[in-house]
């Protein structure tokens, strides 16, 4: 009786076990209709953004000072910080190191709160470029 209920078990089992193999099998597919001056709309917002010196941008100054100390803080701001690309900009006669190319003014307020913590002197501004 006993191996009879074990049979039947394990055959239940085993038939239970095959079905929702096949239960779970789903097909579908799926179509996106939309406006198409939706992709120009979208190709003129990345021109916009490759203008990396535009002069309605703001940007974080981290340090002042000379050629080899700009440098260096250049490569600790890139150790520290990967959202933010810092260059090293030469205005008579200091070396300036300046991160960030920020739209909006609440973006760069942002990103100094947290740039403040390693680089206490960093302050915002917009190049007159």
């Amino acid at each position: 009786m006993k191996t009879s209920n074990l049979k039947i078990t394990s055959l239940a089992f085993i038939a239970i076990v095959s079905l929702s193999i096949h239960c779970y099998a789903q097909q579908g597919s799926a179509s996106v209709n939309q406006d198409k001056k939706i992709t120009t709309l979208l190709d003129i917002r990345k021109d916009m953004n490759k203008n990396e010196n535009a002069t309605d941008r703001y940007k974080i100054q981290i340090y002042n000072g000379n050629r080899s100390g700009a440098y260096a803080a250049q490569e600790e701001f890139n150790s520290k910080f990967k959202d933010w690309s810092p260059t090293v900009v030469y205005e008579q006669p200091n070396f300036k190191t300046w991160a960030g190319n920020f739209r909006t003014r609440l973006e760069a307020d942002k990103a100094l709160k947290e740039i403040k913590q390693k680089f206490s002197s960093a302050f915002i501004f917009k190049p007159k470029k």
